[in-house]
């Protein structure tokens, strides 16, 4: 791509002055209407204005690159200019970037799907060249920045073309199949245009199979990315390819860095593009899951397939209890048989009799793949049988993933045998030794310890209720959806199978916390806050409402350090408060909705103190944002003026 061809000398300025973002972006866009490149200045102003409220257009290493697509433009263009004195508050990926260089993309509206994103990623891609970079800085006039535009391409054409030609296809899932899945896959793809690779994410959330990879897509591709935190659907496809694995929260902080290794695996595979999807190649780069990894991924890939049943179990229970008291229908809710009492042995079974087989059918298959779902539904049904609960579905998953991980290795499915050994070896033998296994041998120690933790539970009152929901709060808001949120999760999800409600009623109160909190911190804080956290701000809010902790999370990645112990601080005080007033519900995902089924009280005053504990850690945490962040900039300012002194 000529850069030349979208600008001209007119259009660049180099070694200027200005003091703000809205001051450089005002003098660009008049140079295109100048250049006559706009139909209209100050609506281009204006759509260049709205997209800097979005997200930030500053990169790093001095560059920003701010852009407007709207029916302003006349032609696509962009305007260039160098700064003698770098601006320090330009809202970028990077903190710290002073930027420099400037380039304002003007696209049509028509084109912002093609010629805006050649553009960017072009832009991009040449200026993570440092020589290149300086060539541009260092230019005296504009007519000599003008001819070392492309002098990158002239160059390094052929670096170029290898870089452009090179197709990295990704998976991403998460246990609840909703925020991170979505947000890890915007990332790779955002990372994939800066860095000029072509990057194709198949989702695999809550809807099932989003943008699958085709066969050809995946003959073509030089590597894989798994950003995942539950087992990969379908991953025989991929054998192929070389394997990069993480988790799903991996890309929101070091896309690139991650895409890097995936070129870096490409390039010392054996893979070849006349492999046939499917047929495996061994290499050094497949490595293996670890044993924690795998053992992580199991009950993730459990947890994510009971969510359905729980939510759908408790909501048709719910209703049926919801009828009976509302319209006096005790009676036949009570009478076997009846239109009422199916409907609430619906619910009850899907919660009690469906649940922790599901559980451990698919924590095998998570380590197994197929061939573990027949043994591990048996290992769930003797879990049932014995009465060891959500416990020993859990064991029984992972005793039956394991089994069968080992038999087929022992007994390979190939030759002749293979259809035999696959679909009646593999499932009957399985499930007779993890069946007897759980049934003969470990199922009254299981049973026993499956209903000591219910006594424990049920026993809980004054201070020991109060700790167990601070411990329950702060994990739940430590990683905002991550490993140690779904530790807890499991839990409170342990304790409804066992019949006690208390820890998920303290568990949905705090999934609230956060968002509330970064949305009152960036409205009565704004000034500490850059325009992309305003902008975050204004939905976090609702996402807490719908009980998605996620939203929250640009900010904790930007500050750690002072974010992640604000938000846990405020949760734990909702979760110790929810908890000692023995708050109960049964009814996972549910969100703000929740307050119809809270248990423990009468219902107003259940949904006060639930609602109301949590709007409490909430003003804690908000209190909190702003103070640390105030201390932040004063810091910073602080190092400034001593350097500017010591200058």
């Amino acid at each position: 791509m000529l850069l030349k061809n979208l600008t001209s000398p007119t259009l660049i300025s180099t070694r200027k002055t200005f003091g703000s973002k809205e001051e450089i972006i005002g003098y660009l866009v008049k140079k295109l209407w100048e250049a006559g490149k706009l139909h209209s200045e100050e609506e281009f102003y204006q759509a260049v204005m709205n997209r800097e409220k979005l997200s930030p257009t500053g990169i790093e290493g001095g560059l920003a690159i701010p852009h407007g697509k709207s029916t302003a433009v006349k032609e696509a263009s962009f305007a260039v200019i160098t700064l003698e004195k770098p601006v320090h508050h330009w809202e970028s990926i990077n903190p710290n970037n002073q930027v420099e260089l400037v380039f304002l993309l003007a696209i049509p509206e028509d084109e912002a799907g093609s010629t805006h994103l050649t553009l960017l990623s072009e832009l991009v891609t040449r200026l993570s060249d440092e020589n290149y970079k300086k060539l541009l800085l260092h230019s005296e006039t504009s007519q000599e920045l003008f001819d070392h535009l492309d002098s990158h391409h002239a160059d390094d054409r052929g670096a170029d073309e290898k870089q452009s030609n090179k197709t990295i296809l990704a998976v991403t899932a998460c246990p609840a199949g909703i925020a991170h899945t979505y947000m890890a896959a915007e990332a790779l793809v955002k990372a994939g245009k800066e860095l000029g690779i072509d990057v194709y994410v198949e989702k695999q959330g809550a809807n099932g199979i989003e943008d699958r990879h085709t066969e050809e897509l995946i003959e073509k591709a030089h590597a894989v990315i798994f950003a995942a935190d539950v087992a990969v659907k379908n991953e025989e496809r991929y054998d192929s390819l070389p394997k990069v694995k993480t988790s799903v929260a991996a890309p929101l902080k070091d896309a690139k860095g991650i895409l890097m290794k995936a070129l870096a695996k490409s390039g010392s595979s054996v893979h070849r593009k006349d492999t046939k999807p499917g047929v495996s190649v061994k290499s050094e780069q497949n490595e293996q899951k670890s044993f924690k990894t795998e053992l992580k991924d199991s009950i993730l890939t459990g947890i994510s397939h009971i969510i359905p049943v729980i939510v759908s179990g408790g909501m048709t229970l719910a209703v049926a209890v919801f009828l009976a008291q509302a319209f006096g229908l005790q009676e036949i809710y009570d009478t076997e048989g009846s239109w009422l009492w199916l409907l609430r042995k619906l619910g009850g079974n899907l919660l009690g009799t469906l649940m922790v087989p599901i559980l451990a059918a698919y924590m095998a298959y998570s380590i197994a793949d197929k061939p573990a779902l027949g043994p591990g539904f048996a290992a769930g049904v003797a879990a049932n049988l014995i009465e060891s609960g959500f416990l020993g579905g859990m064991l029984g998953g992972l005793l039956a993933g394991y089994f069968l991980k080992y038999l087929k290795t022992v007994v390979k499915a190939k030759g002749t045998f293979a259809g035999f050994v696959s679909f009646w070896l593999y499932p009957v033998l399985g499930t007779l030794v993890v069946g007897s296994i759980m049934l003969f041998v470990i199922g009254k120690p299981l049973a026993s310890l499956n209903q000591g933790l219910i006594d424990w539970l049920n026993g809980l009152s004054g201070v020991n209720a109060i700790i167990l929901g601070a411990i329950l709060g702060a994990m739940v808001s430590f990683d905002l959806g991550g490993p140690v949120n779904k530790a807890a999760y499991t839990f409170c999800i342990g304790a409804i199978a066992n019949g006690n409600f208390i820890p998920y009623a303290a568990f949905a109160s705090v999934k609230m916390v956060s968002a509330f909190a970064v949305t009152g911190a960036t409205i009565f804080g704004k000034r500490y806050f850059t325009e992309a956290e305003r902008e975050v701000g204004k939905q976090t809010w609702l996402l807490g409402l719908a009980g998605i902790t996620e939203g929250a999370i640009p900010l904790m990645i930007n500050d750690p350090l002072r974010v992640i112990p604000s938000l846990v601080a405020g949760s734990a005080i909702t979760g110790g408060i929810v908890a000692f007033f023995n708050i109960g519900l049964n009814v996972p995902g549910a969100g703000i909705f929740s307050l119809a089924f809270l248990q423990g009280q009468p219902a107003l005053m259940a949904a006060g103190i639930w609602l109301g504990a949590a709007v409490l850690g909430a003003l804690v945490t908000m209190v909190l944002l702003i103070a640390t962040r105030k201390n932040k900039l004063r810091k910073e300012q602080e190092e400034k003026t001593f350097s500017r002194a010591a200058a």
